[in-house]
């Protein structure tokens, strides 16, 4: 490959790179095996894409109380908003995509037994800050 056309692919991996910004969030007390990451990246309409992916997550049943499903929350200037919830794409992991209107900078995960809730009441599993 010659030398313009490195410079030109790393400097399209940067840009893709910048665009998103990617959170681990730290090990939860609750749910110790867990391994859950979130994406936020800004769309050409100015909403914002949340991802959330997350691995060997228990089932929300088998907590001690029992839970129904595992919420995502944003934090926002506003306050908390409720993105969704959690789906189970296999045995191992779950995760949740969605589109959200405003900016947000922190991102909490809680075990809920109701899933019709405005704001969070169950034990929270984990936080992160992006």
């Amino acid at each position: 490959m010659k030398k313009p056309e490195l410079i030109f692919l790393f400097a399209v991996m940067v840009f893709l790179g910048a665009c998103a910004t990617t959170s681990d969030f730290p090990v939860s007390d609750i749910v110790p095996a867990a391994e859950i990451t979130v994406k936020k990246k800004l769309e050409k309409n100015s909403n914002y894409r949340i991802i959330v992916n997350a691995r060997n997550l228990a089932s929300p049943d088998r907590l001690n109380p029992p839970a129904n499903c595992y919420t995502v929350w944003i934090n926002t200037s506003n306050g908390y908003r409720k993105v969704g919830q959690l789906t189970k794409k296999n045995a191992r992991s779950a995760t949740l995509e969605s589109l959200v209107p405003f900016d947000f900078y922190e991102v909490s995960i809680t075990a809920e037994r109701d899933t019709e809730i405005s704001y969070p009441t169950g034990p929270e599993i984990s936080r992160t800050f992006l």
